[in-house]
């Protein structure tokens, strides 16, 4: 089988270490491919079959194609991901030196296997706040956001020797605040420590007494990469969720206008629960499918209808079945690499997929020969939770959440199959040329 988009892929993946390096590549390429940036704080002008897309906080993008038909007629066909991955948030002021190791101060964003971020090399990205006058004066200093990567790995959490941790491989617990401070430098007798805003103001050319408040995370800088005998296997970090945000910006961008508008919701702050103004469990979607439908001279119950007629495909990556761990999983529902997308089902609505938006998606893979699995977890253990049944239950639009299956889901690597990656471009292509 033929994998087009893996390479695109590989390289979205190492240019995208946190969400707002997503988000900056993401509008990159969508304004590429023709899509016109809007601003939500103006009003919208917005013409039949153009594309546009709108921005908030640097971290989360809403993109749409308007059909050749009003919403209200067709309603909307929507994709949605998120561009957040569990990892270590750097503290905002909290690197110190001692005894000549620099260290900074993290914590746990989401709930990443903590054990596989030790021993690596780890790179930091994110946004900074930079003053851009020359004042020192804090009450009438300017500011402005700028996107950070070192790229190069600067920092490393070690793990204590074995002989001093006798118990380190019966199930050793990592404490947040003493055992994950990462260490950026181990001076010589006569060094003079840099400080940590020393080397983000160098990466950015600025001096140090112009760094503000920073959104900072550290990552793994090793590349995504091919593996396995017959290079069917991909490792990479952040496939949770950059691998479905890749291939919904894919679709998207290679679908032929429809008579439904499509629209690609890529959010942030999934890890954490979505509760911000950039993440799911907030008003981004219902705004800007408001303002789509009254730039289009519908009134509030045309809109409404526009909402009710839509359809949600929610993609959130899903787990395979572990070849070394098959007791925990459901031997009625066992899902496996490279055997095509995951439909996602829960008794208590932990995942939105009912009996009916189910059968709309594997419609939708029958068309285009696209294999498709289905997942629920051991009756005796709990399923995670995605964007699905939050945007769901604010805007009453049928859902279906699916994900391709992957091993080591909230690892610093994790693993996944290529051709699963090419049957959902496949299918939500389709899906996007279809009205409602």
């Amino acid at each position: 089988m033929k994998t087009p988009h893996i390479k695109d892929l590989m390289k979205f993946l190492d240019n995208s270490p946190t969400s707002f390096q997503a988000a900056g590549n993401i509008e990159k390429t969508l304004s590429d491919k023709g899509f016109v940036k809007l601003d939500e704080t103006q009003p919208w002008k917005l013409a039949s079959g153009r594309k546009y897309f709108v921005v908030r906080n640097q971290s989360a993008i809403f993109a749409f194609v308007l059909g050749k038909k009003k919403p209200h007629q067709t309603g909307f066909n929507i994709s949605a991901s998120h561009l957040d991955s569990p990892g270590l948030k750097i503290k905002c002021g909290g690197d110190k030196t001692e005894r000549n190791n620099t260290k900074l101060a993290v914590e746990l964003y989401g709930a990443p296997i903590i054990s596989t971020w030790l021993d690596r090399e780890l790179s930091i990205a994110g946004r900074v706040m930079v003053r851009i006058d020359d004042k020192r004066n804090r009450s009438s200093a300017k500011w402005e956001s700028r996107l950070v990567n070192l790229a190069e790995p600067v920092a490393v959490i070690p793990n204590v020797a074995i002989h001093l941790n006798r118990e380190v491989n019966k199930g050793f617990e990592y404490n947040a605040q003493n055992h994950l401070q990462a260490i950026i430098q181990a001076s010589g007798i006569n060094s003079n420590p840099q400080t940590f805003k020393d080397i983000i103001a160098a990466t950015l050319g600025v001096k140090a007494y112009q760094i503000g408040a920073y959104d900072l995370f550290l990552y793994d800088s090793s590349p995504a990469l091919r593996i396995g005998a017959d290079k069917e296997i991909l490792v990479s970090g952040r496939l949770d969720n950059l691998a479905m945000t890749h291939a919904i910006l894919s679709a998207i961008i290679e679908s032929q206008q429809a008579d439904t508008t499509s629209a690609a919701i890529f959010y942030d702050n999934e890890e954490i629960s979505s509760m911000t103004p950039e993440g799911a469990d907030s008003s981004f979607t219902e705004e800007v499918l408001h303002r789509i439908c009254w730039a289009q001279n519908l009134n509030n119950e045309q809109t409404m209808i526009s909402i009710r007629k839509s359809f949600l495909v929610s993609a959130d990556m899903a787990n395979a079945l572990h070849p070394n761990f098959p007791e925990k999983y459901d031997p009625a529902f066992i899902t496996m690499l490279n055997h095509g997308p995951v439909i996602k089902m829960n008794a208590s609505q932990r995942y939105a997929t009912t009996a009916d938006s189910s059968a709309r998606f594997e419609s939708i893979c029958e068309a285009v020969q696209v294999p498709f699995q289905k997942i629920i977890n051991r009756s005796d253990s709990i399923s995670g939770i995605t964007i699905g049944p939050i945007t769901s239950s604010h805007l009453g639009i049928r859902t279906v959440d699916i994900g391709n299956p992957m091993w080591a889901m909230h690892s610093i690597r994790e693993t996944m199959g290529v051709y699963d990656h090419e049957y959902l471009i496949k299918a939500l292509t389709y899906y996007y040329s279809q009205s409602s």
